[in-house]
């Protein structure tokens, strides 16, 4: 009888395992080990940078306190990140459900054990038929048994319930590949600000060196007469202003420095960083006029979404199967001893089909269908919310895209008028034809029109790179009409 069960256990796996109560044997194959998803190879304002690989020839720690390029500052983020580490932590956690909800379609196999006494003697199961000689009784009970339960019929309740499992998954890492995305254009953003910053900090010091040149100038026609000391008064206030304009300017520079730092996952208390690049307009995108359909295909937090509506449609189907019967088969082997003697087995064995369906729960399973189509219905009008969010953020940045270069125009000239009008004050002041206040005047319109360009400039690149987020392009990657 023995190896009558344990044959009959063996069978029973193989034949669970075979696939003929799950009906697809692939949701019974191990998944192969997903890699987190890294940044694909993408091309940035001319500029390209390679997957993310584990072993790195600099640390992201000897990296902060450097002079970083954004393709160095992109790298050391994804490296780094905290919300990226987090979202790398979430989609390993929505693998390893889904991993859970597959074994729940394996049969379990469990030893049991245990330990009874009683007020009076029981019988202990006699190992085969006979007379009385092969009963037995004791007052303290040992038993012993491998038990095993495999489901056979759940309604479909465990099917989709890994069905689920694999579009939970899916979900994580699409919000995965959408965050490095959102990370790449939040740094980009601060990464063109920063340049543009420092070409307006450039500026302020180069109109401060050339009205300390005018200052000197000034100083000896006045000691020859040819210049009143108002004008070198004028000149000390407009130096002034320039002054208190270079100290605000250099603290939003460091504002922004350490904006930077953060979004990098560097300590700003302890790490220092710098950049370095030239700012220079980008690459107008190709695909202005098509951005909202190209935002449907490739936004990783509405593909995202979506998965989050497919996975609610399955607990949906799971909350309806809890209304149909669940059948499962269970067989056990064991044995049966008297506490005060274990040379004696008693084997027993049982297998059986088990069938269990609600008659009254109370209202339960109706209450959880109509809490999980409501949760459906909320996902839905997300996704519906989500999608009218991407329309108004692809006509937004489209629009940001032409109105910051029009602006790059108009400042480019502007800046050349301004050169040549100071030019000619400075020149009719020189042979005391001139006014010091048209000079000043002349000095302050080329400042203003210096820091208008290079803030164009800089809005112009951060919105080409709104553009491509909004529509969900990996920056430099060409899409196919």
């Amino acid at each position: 009888m023995k190896n009558t069960f344990i044959i009959t256990l063996t069978v029973l796996a193989v034949i669970k395992g075979s696939g003929c109560t799950a009906g697809n044997q692939d949701i019974y194959r191990k998944p192969e080990t997903v890699k987190l998803k890294q940044p694909l190879k993408e091309t940035l304002k001319g500029q390209s940078y390679d997957n993310v690989s584990d072993s790195q020839d600099v640390s992201a720690a000897q990296k902060c306190g450097l002079e970083l390029t954004l393709e160095q500052c992109l790298e050391t983020a994804f490296e780094n990140n905290p919300e990226i580490m987090q979202r790398q932590w979430d989609t390993e956690t929505s693998l390893a459900g889904k991993d859970i909800a597959e074994g729940a379609l394996w049969p379990t196999i469990s030893a049991e054990g245990g330990y009874e006494h009683f007020r009076e003697d029981r019988l202990i199961q006699p190992r085969r038929p006979g007379t009385s000689e092969v009963l037995q009784f004791t007052d303290d009970l040992v038993s012993g048994d491998i038990v095993l339960n495999m489901p056979l019929y759940t309604g479909g309740r465990l099917q989709n319930q890994v069905k689920a499992a694999d579009l939970l998954a899916k979900s994580a890492q699409h919000q995965l590949a959408h965050s490095q995305r959102e990370l790449v254009f939040n740094i980009t953003s601060v990464f063109y600000s920063m340049l543009g910053q420092k070409e307006v900090i450039n500026s302020l010091i180069f109109s401060q060196e050339t009205l300390r040149e005018h200052f000197k100038r000034t100083k000896e026609l006045m000691e020859a007469q040819k210049a009143a000391h108002v004008d070198l008064l004028r000149t000390e206030v407009r130096l002034a202003d320039i002054e208190q304009q270079l100290l605000r300017e250099r603290n939003t520079l460091d504002i922004q420095r350490f904006l930077l730092t953060s979004l990098l996952g560097c300590d700003t208390e302890t790490e220092v960083l710098d950049i370095k690049g030239q700012l220079i307009l980008g690459d107008i995108p190709d695909e202005l006029d098509r951005g909202f359909t190209l935002a449907m295909a490739y936004r990783q937090d509405y593909q995202s979404l979506i998965s989050r509506v497919d996975v609610q449609r399955k607990m949906l189907d799971v909350a309806k199967s809890r209304r149909l019967p669940e059948i499962s088969l269970r067989a056990s082997y064991g044995s049966r001893w008297d506490s005060d003697d274990f040379d004696e087995d008693n084997e027993v064995g049982s297998v059986g089909l088990f069938a269990e369906m609600p008659l009254f729960e109370g209202g339960r399973i109706d209450a959880g269908i109509r809490r999980e189509r409501s949760r459906l219905r909320s996902i839905e009008e997300s996704l519906r919310r989500l999608k009218l969010q991407i329309q108004v953020e692809v006509e937004t940045a489209a629009s940001n895209i032409e109105s910051t270069r029009a602006r790059v125009g108009v400042t480019e000239k502007a800046v050349e008028m301004a050169k040549e009008s100071l030019r000619i004050e400075r020149e009719k002041y020189d042979l005391g034809k001139g006014a010091i206040v048209d000079v000043l005047d002349a000095q302050s319109a080329l400042l203003s029109s210096q820091m208008n360009y290079y803030r164009a400039l800089a809005d112009c690149n951060t919105a080409i790179a709104q553009f491509r987020q909004a529509a969900g392009l990996p920056c430099g990657d060409d899409v196919n009409p």
